[in-house]
């Protein structure tokens, strides 16, 4: 995902430095990301970890002299649990149309009445599309046009932000007198800021009609690997995989990196996604999955709506199986539903997850289950967590 979001970043004319903030430890793994992308990019890249989980608002307030170094005239600010096809140049240009006086762009979207609820609600006024009201959430409908979670924003922004936080600390300064409770320093951006700025000119919305989708469940992985896959049908059809001579047969849109071993006569897609050094065995077939770096697919088993995860082996005749998770396909403005993991007192029907390290045996049968790392199945499961 982040892959995704960096690269639209670095095609934006006078990007001079991508930041991403976080309150994870960095590793190994994100150093060596952050150090590949920059020399692919060819644009200066870095993490900056907080304290503490500050929200949104808050992470970008603690590091703002570092944002602000070097006197940027605007920045963009996006959230990585979304996939879209990134309209910044689009928004940029819908920036510069209006003006200085304002401090922000907010990205925005149409979804159907029920699901709008789910989201943060933008209410504009269609002639100079400025925000006049701004809902998280809202328990009745507001409004069906919903915000993404990208952002166009001046410097004005931090000044709205650091009146929200010297109120939030005289709050704090009072709750620890009077009842000796330390209040979390979290500052978000919907509730806290943009509920205060709508309706003051302040704010701006640009609608897209692009796709857009969140990323808050393992099913729509899935389902966002196949939106960026159809995106590279059009922007970029040298990275997919193609039909030729003494290769797996390919249907539809399907990325298969370089290192990738896989038999002639494995038939792969629509909309699958193969990792770095997979090996995939003879008469395998792979269907709306993402197979990542390492795994191994032995002869002739099927893998169908399914994660596989690094380094996990499914065996010869087995199959891994899950149930899609897409949007209403009758309903242009729907979006892809968070399903909760449980429901009716049993596991949500959803794709077929493998953690990493995981061993599927032979002649098995694996459907609509979560199968933690370093696991060795011995039989076959459906609608299960596997411990």
């Amino acid at each position: 995902m982040l892959q995704h979001n960096i690269e639209a970043c670095a095609q934006v004319p006078d990007m001079k430095e991508i930041i991403l903030i976080g309150f994870y430890q960095p590793n190994d793994e994100l150093n060596c990301f952050i150090s590949s992308a920059q020399q692919e990019l060819k644009i200066p890249i870095r993490y900056l970890q907080e304290f503490a989980a500050l929200g949104t608002g808050g992470g970008i307030y603690h590091f703002r002299d570092q944002i602000l170094s070097g006197g940027p005239a605007a920045f963009f600010l996006m959230n990585a649990d979304v996939c879209s096809e990134f309209p910044l140049q689009e928004m940029l240009r819908f920036h510069r149309q209006h003006g200085k006086n304002h401090c922000g762009v907010l990205l925005g979207t149409t979804a159907n009445r029920t699901q709008s609820l789910n989201y943060g609600c933008i209410v504009e006024n269609h002639e100079t599309n400025e925000v006049l009201h701004f809902v998280e959430k809202p328990s009745t409908f507001v409004s069906d046009i919903i915000n993404c979670g990208i952002y166009l924003f001046t410097q004005d922004i931090f000044g709205h932000i650091g009146t929200v936080f010297q109120r939030n600390q005289q709050e704090r300064i009072q709750e620890e007198l009077t009842n000796g409770k330390q209040m979390p320093e979290v500052i978000r951006l919907e509730q806290d800021i943009f509920t205060t700025l709508a309706g003051q000119k302040k704010l701006f919305v640009y609608k897209t009609q692009h796709f857009w989708s969140q990323i808050k469940s393992a099913g729509s992985a899935i389902y966002a690997s196949r939106l960026y896959l159809k995106q590279y049908h059009q922007a970029h059809p040298e990275r997919l995989a193609t039909n030729q001579d003494g290769t797996p047969k390919i249907i539809g849109d399907v990325y298969i990196h370089p290192t990738a071993n896989i038999h002639p006569s494995a038939v792969l897609g629509p909309n699958v996604s193969i990792g770095k050094g997979v090996t995939i065995g003879g008469g395998v077939r792979v269907r709306e999955s993402i197979v990542l770096h390492g795994a191994v697919l032995q002869d002739h088993c099927c893998v169908l709506n399914s994660i596989v995860g690094w380094d996990s082996t499914v065996g010869k005749w087995a199959r891994v199986e899950g149930t899609p998770s897409d949007p209403n396909p009758n309903d242009p403005y729907a979006k892809i539903d968070s399903e909760t993991l449980f429901r009716d007192g049993g596991l949500t029907p959803s794709i077929t997850i493998l953690g990493c390290s995981v061993n599927i045996p032979s002649e098995v049968i694996i459907r609509n289950s979560i199968v933690l790392p370093h696991k060795d199945l011995n039989r076959s499961f459906q609608n299960q967590i596997i411990l």
